[in-house]
């Protein structure tokens, strides 16, 4: 087992994996340091491996029918299960009924929940009885910190001085997250220290060190959240880059993110991620997805900062056609373009390189 921030952990993704709604779950499988992450829940793909239904790329993670299931497999192999992590990113955050049963379930098993949605479990009188008659705890990750502990933006920022690196969208779930980490790790293994700014729930469930819940904080404080997650990942840590996470797209109908991320966070540069097979915003049928010409300029336009390259999410396409749909996004924009979850991030990481201050 991998040392993690808080153990073993099951996933709970049931009806959503391998879809958008199971976003975190995803990113759960990829990568996390806050988890051990030996199963996850999905009747849909009971039996398979889930890196493999994921990206193709077998992990050991064991997709199981149900709670049930799990725990007979996991108590065979003598695996303590010491969290269950709800994995659901639905359309407004909220829980599903039939998942009730199980959390209950993992409570009875002494297992520690966390859980993104809005949805907040620790208001449920059932099941904090059952917290505390097993022992264990009920995180809601999108529980707005009491407003004494929140931050107004103050200008602090304007003393970070490594670079600032934006990992911004074309839309909302298209794997802005899982680019950012990756750039992180790439400045890593490169020999740079990089620090990750989550903003959202996923973020902190990888163990982001520094986090703040962008669509669940109160709106006064959001750019000054933000600002004082970086500047104490600058402060703590004085790292060579700092890469912040996105949230939604400037132009997304139901999540206009990025705004707030442009103008506290106040990035030296931009990374786009965009799925070029994408032809309307996520789950809103009638809604253009702006063209990557549009969305450069509305991102340069209102920061002022240039976007430095396109990331692709390769949605609905083949292999294949990937080096091909990379040339076309580089002659449309003049930008390079990288598949960093199909070819890694090296490539991308030796472009940003030559950005960091020296």
């Amino acid at each position: 087992m991998k040392k993690s921030i808080s153990g073993t952990a099951i996933v709970y993704c049931q009806g959503a994996f391998n879809t958008p709604e199971g976003k975190t779950a995803h990113g759960l499988v990829r990568f996390t340091e806050r988890y051990e992450v030996v199963g996850v829940i999905d009747a849909k793909y009971a039996g398979n491996d889930a890196g493999k239904v994921l990206d193709n790329r077998p992990n050991g993670i064991i997709i199981y029918k149900d709670f049930d299931a799990a725990m007979r497999a996991l108590d065979a192999q003598k695996v303590a299960v010491k969290n269950f992590v709800i994995g659901l990113a639905p359309d407004g955050g909220r829980l599903p009924k039939e998942a009730k049963d199980e959390i209950k379930k993992a409570l009875r098993r002494k297992m520690n929940v966390a859980s993104g949605l809005h949805d907040f479990l620790t208001k449920d009188a059932e099941l904090n009885a059952l917290a505390a008659e097993n022992g264990c705890t009920i995180k809601d990750v999108r529980k707005t910190p009491d407003r004494d502990d929140l931050h107004f933006f103050t200008g602090e920022i304007e003393q970070v001085e490594c670079l600032k690196l934006a990992v911004l969208g074309t839309d909302s779930a298209v794997g802005k997250r899982t680019t950012a980490w990756m750039i992180v790790h790439g400045f890593r293994n490169d020999g740079l220290k990089a620090e990750m700014i989550g903003t959202g729930q996923t973020g902190w469930m990888q163990g982001a060190k520094y986090s703040m819940i962008m669509d669940s904080c109160i709106n006064d404080f959001v750019s000054g959240e933000i600002e004082h997650a970086v500047v104490s990942a600058w402060k703590n840590e004085k790292p060579d880059v700092i890469v912040i996470e996105g949230q939604g797209s400037l132009m997304n109908p139901a999540y206009p993110g990025g705004f707030e991320i442009l103008a506290a966070g106040r990035p030296d540069y931009v990374v786009l991620q965009h799925a070029p097979r994408r032809l309307e915003y996520d789950g809103f049928p009638g809604y253009r997805l702006h063209s990557l010409p549009e969305q450069i300029n509305a991102i340069e336009t209102i920061s002022g900062k240039k976007v430095v390259a396109v990331t692709l999410n390769h949605e609905n396409m083949k292999t294949e056609e990937i080096p091909a749909e990379c040339e076309k996004i580089t002659q449309e924009t003049g930008l390079p373009c990288f598949d960093v979850l199909e070819h890694g991030a090296e490539g991308l990481v030796n472009v940003l390189r030559e950005l960091v201050r020296g």
